[in-house]
């Protein structure tokens, strides 16, 4: 099996998403270290993309599934699953929104913002579905609170979500997920399994 790392396909997405990038970081090189913002374009990339999708999904892919129910005396649309199971249509459109988000965000943390990472790719990858498992969690509980409980609408909540999570993420990833050498041990996590050249 042929390495990924020996890819050209690979290579010319990676190099095409870092040129484009790049173009736009002068202007802000003296507030901005070039990490930093090659993070934030392509996490901004990946949030909008998953906006967008959970926009589209809540508005026309799940209406016509939804079922009605009452719930404490409030009219409330869900999505049958099965067994009696239900999901609320914002947490679908989350759903839909995340598994085309999770390896997007993963490709572009590994291969274009967080390179010099000396973790081996599964364990980067691990330590990935770790935040994002930790994002599922936050965001399902946070969107509940501003949509249910606060009563905001799905997308501001939503958008309100995705920036506290972001902040969290980018100080995970960087940290943890995919560590450089330099980092020192963090929260008693040490930095194992070098990749071999």
């Amino acid at each position: 099996m042929k390495n990924y790392k020996d890819s050209r396909v690979l290579h010319f997405i990676r190099n095409t998403i870092l040129k484009v990038i790049d173009f736009f970081h002068p202007p802000f090189r003296r507030w901005i270290p070039i990490q930093t913002f090659r993070y934030l374009a392509c996490g901004g990339g990946v949030t909008v993309l998953g906006l967008l999708l959970f926009f589209i999904s809540y508005n026309y892919l799940i209406p016509p599934y939804l079922q009605t129910r009452i719930v404490n005396g409030k009219s409330e649309e869900v999505l049958p699953l099965g067994d009696g199971l239900t999901m609320t249509r914002y947490i679908a459109a989350y759903v839909v929104s995340f598994v085309v988000g999770f390896p997007v965000g993963f490709f572009l943390s590994k291969f274009v913002v967080f390179q010099e990472s000396h973790l081996k790719g599964r364990v980067q990858l691990f330590r990935y579905a770790t935040l994002q498992f930790l994002n599922i969690v936050l965001n399902y509980y946070l969107l509940h609170f501003f949509a249910g409980w606060c009563g905001f609408w799905a997308t501001p909540s939503q958008t309100l979500t995705t920036a506290i999570l972001a902040v969290f993420s980018y100080f995970f990833q960087r940290h943890i997920s995919f560590r450089a050498k330099k980092d020192p041990e963090i929260m008693g996590i040490p930095a194992i399994e070098e990749e071999e050249a």
